[in-house]
């Protein structure tokens, strides 16, 4: 009997999460798609790693964020690699946008969740191909949608309040970039795995571009972070 069953030694797939990035955000603009992601990995509640990107480029017309374990969205990009091989390998002068990667991608978490055996990551893709701007995410379970803006983590909690009150459809990149700058400052004061280095990546007709790392200013003495029990009876 004991033959028949694997013990949890012999498994090979991604029992529990290890190291592990938190939010990301991505807003369509007036001329494409831009996303932020800080550059933190958390070993646990240690934020071990600070120099880990989580925002890569998917083929011409795509751009791929992830939060969630480091070594599944690494093996997601494998996965990518192989897909958008084969599709340049037809060479018939096509190439897969968003649309296509987001659905390829909800029917990869999807069957990975129905085999217990889950990618513990949340994705946000974005792309533009043909003049048309494509925002989507998935979760490690297979839930997908689209929208206007999207955040995955405690992002879905602290910056798309802001996001719903912000956000227009006629953006310029300055102001797209102004409004993530805020939900990252938001997620950096409320966030313990954040870290104070991130990427905005830019998506247009004309390409793409990912910033180098950089840091936002802060403030850290408003008196709800000197003093945060004040007034919490029977807090710590």
């Amino acid at each position: 009997m004991d033959s028949l069953l694997s013990s949890e030694g012999d498994s090979q797939r991604t029992q529990y999460p290890y190291v592990t990035g938190t939010s990301v955000i991505g807003i369509k603009y007036k001329d494409g798609v831009l996303m932020a992601a800080d550059m933190g990995g958390s070993y646990g509640s240690t934020i071990r790693y600070k120099s880990v990107e989580r925002i890569k480029q998917i083929g011409k017309h795509s751009l791929l964020g992830a939060s969630g374990e480091i070594s599944d969205f690494q093996e997601i990009l494998k996965y990518l690699d192989d897909l958008i091989l084969n599709d340049k390998m037809w060479d018939d002068g096509n190439s897969l946008g968003p649309k296509e990667v987001h659905n390829y991608l909800t029917r990869v978490m999807y069957n990975r969740r129905n085999k217990f055996d889950p990618l513990w990551n949340s994705l946000i893709i974005g792309g533009v191909k043909n003049g048309h701007k494509y925002l989507g995410s998935v979760s490690m379970i297979g839930v997908h949608f689209e929208d206007d803006h999207v955040a995955t983590g405690f992002g879905n909690h602290l910056a798309r309040p802001i996001l719903r009150e912000e956000w227009r459809e006629d953006l310029s990149f300055e102001e797209g970039v102004k409004l993530l700058e805020k939900c990252m400052r938001n997620l950096l004061y409320r966030d313990r795995s954040a870290v104070n280095k991130l990427q905005i990546a830019k998506i247009t007709d004309e390409g793409m571009t990912i910033s180098q790392p950089y840091s936002l200013k802060t403030f850290w003495n408003f008196a709800a972070f000197e003093n945060p029990t004040v007034g919490a009876e029977g807090s710590w």
